[in-house]
């Protein structure tokens, strides 16, 4: 079976085209400035097939984009099948499901009213998902399409993680709660971590950490998602490459009258200007951070430490929500390629038998074990695959 996942954004499209059964990618690219002047790259992960990098294809909307995709993938030369018809179904990245979905789902009409009555907790995301899954509709019709959403895996958290100490009507009429995102990403390496240990899911306790520019932590107890670190949006919880992550709410009306800004202004502020980037003034980029820490810059190895500091408080604090811990797992951008953070955030951490390798955690972007052979609780390295986690749900779903 060969899937097509899809997650759709504003102007851009990223796209792969997978194996859900082999885990074979067999080609990959992106979309870009559509209703613009479009820009198209195809990457075809076949030998002897020709790249497309960057060129200019007419993509005035989604529509057109999605047309440029399938005839890369079927193009008699350079394309990875010979007809649509290979195309066996479509799995699409949604952010937000609300409490809606609390699993993927096959798409038809209930649920596309369903994406849109959620379109308020995520404006920005979920008016574009909608119309990546309109525009592959309209180019491959019949073709079984499925949503899988950012949110869904967070959906088994109990009351008492989700629920936030505002009136309750907050939460009973305007669905003010703890939703979570980066939850394909969480499933994912949870089940590849209980591979490795040659277990179940539902005999483990884990703490996966997603650390990215966007970056969360998720505590896993027995498979399921009881608690995690992003919160009503995805600006909630650890800093992060710009964003602020958790603060005293007071000091956004201290802010704001002081410096003569609306709401509008201050989110902008801690969406775009904060986290390590706004205390490093460097940069967003945690390579860039090292450099400068590196060369003496005093503020970026703060960014550094404050960052790490927050992991492992989540993960000390997640221990204790599940009443232990079996394996930490570290993935993502800065996870799964910043061995001197993995370090940091576990520093300290042996009094619950964490207990780091160093040698062994001298590595980047392969699934491995980095904790020493004598660390009671494992310490995980898992490069995230959200991609093929869409395409087995996918698959899954429309067998």
């Amino acid at each position: 079976m060969n899937v097509l996942v899809i997650n759709a954004g504003s102007s851009s499209l990223k796209y792969q085209l997978l194996n859900p059964d082999t885990g074979d990618l067999l080609a990959k690219g992106l979309c870009e400035r559509i209703g613009i002047d479009g820009k198209f790259t195809y990457k075809p992960q076949i030998a002897g097939k020709k790249k497309l990098d960057a060129v200019d294809v007419p993509m005035p909307t989604h529509s057109e984009a999605i047309q440029a995709v399938l005839s890369a993938l079927a193009d008699k030369d350079n394309g990875v099948v010979s007809s649509m018809k290979e195309i066996d179904a479509v799995g699409h990245r949604v952010v937000h499901g609300g409490e809606s979905f609390n699993q993927s789902v096959r798409i038809d009409d209930q649920v596309l009213a369903a994406i849109e009555s959620c379109i308020p907790l995520a404006p920005l995301h979920n008016p574009a998902n909608l119309t990546g899954i309109r525009a592959c509709q309209k180019a491959m019709p019949g073709v079984p399409m499925v949503a899988v959403f950012d949110t869904a895996f967070h959906q088994t958290m109990p009351p008492r993680a989700y629920m936030y100490a505002l009136p309750y009507a907050y939460y009973e009429q305007d669905k003010v709660r703890r939703y979570g995102f980066h939850g394909t990403s969480h499933k994912y390496v949870a089940g590849r971590a209980a591979a490795m240990l040659g277990k179940k899911p539902e005999e483990l306790k884990l703490i996966s950490c997603h650390l990215g520019n966007g970056s969360s932590i998720t505590a896993v107890d027995c498979g399921k998602s009881v608690d995690t670190s992003m919160g009503f949006t995805p600006l909630a919880g650890l800093p992060m490459g710009t964003r602020s992550g958790d603060l005293d709410a007071g000091i956004l009306q201290y802010v704001m009258n002081k410096h003569k800004m609306n709401i509008d202004e201050m989110l902008g502020v801690l969406n775009k200007k904060s986290g390590v980037e706004g205390i490093s003034g460097v940069s967003s980029d945690f390579r860039d951070l090292e450099q400068a820490a590196a060369e003496g810059n005093q503020r970026a190895a703060l960014a550094q430490e404050k960052f790490a500091y927050e992991v492992r408080k989540y993960i000390g604090a997640y221990a204790a929500a599940m009443g232990g811990v079996d394996a930490v797992i570290f993935t993502a951008g800065v996870g799964e390629n910043d061995g001197a953070i993995r370090a940091m955030a576990t520093d300290g951490l042996g009094y619950m038998g964490i207990r780091l390798d160093p040698e062994a955690n001298r590595v980047r972007g392969k699934e491995t074990v980095i904790s020493a052979p004598d660390s009671k609780v494992k310490v995980l390295l898992i490069p995230t695959n959200e991609e093929l986690m869409i395409a087995k749900d996918t698959a899954a779903l429309v067998r």
